[in-house]
């Protein structure tokens, strides 16, 4: 029974981990502010764990920018300001949901494409298949009267 208990003592703290991340001194009092601090940090990625956001990583990098967030927005920044000093300083990676604008556009155009390129390669190749009969140069008379009884049927 011991150990039911300490397994669902696991489960629940590998389940609120991510919710840990942000530390009890990271938290402004003014309650608009963390919010807004929230929100921003749930789209920007942590350069260290990749495809996690600040909010979510324990990183000592992760950490840094959320405090770095939270100081511009107590220096009066809006979101658009403090979003893009941390897009001027680490580049676009740092966004989570990239831009639609600039070279970027390529990257949300290339994989629909590519996509549509290879499903128009695989129809031409799957019909020009389909129209080939098969050879039947090899087989004797007895053998092509035998296929055309068998294909009859």
């Amino acid at each position: 029974m011991r150990s039911i208990g300490a397994l669902v003592l696991a489960v629940l703290l590998a389940l609120t981990g991510p919710g840990f991340a942000v530390q009890p001194d990271e938290i402004l009092d003014d309650p608009a502010l963390e919010q807004r601090a929230r929100d921003l940090s749930a789209g920007l990625r942590c350069l260290v764990c990749r495809n996690e956001s600040i909010d979510e990583s324990n990183a000592d990098l992760a950490r840094d920018m959320r405090i770095l967030v939270r100081e511009r927005l107590v220096a009066g920044d809006s979101d658009q300001d403090v979003v893009d000093f941390l897009v001027d300083r680490f580049g676009e990676y740092v966004l989570l949901r990239p831009t639609t604008q600039g070279s970027n556009i390529l990257l949300w155009i290339a994989g629909p494409a590519l996509f549509l390129i290879a499903f128009g390669g695989a129809v031409v190749y799957l019909r020009s298949r389909a129209r080939k009969k098969p050879p039947t140069d090899a087989l004797s008379d007895a053998e092509k009267r035998r296929l055309d009884e068998l294909l009859k049927e």
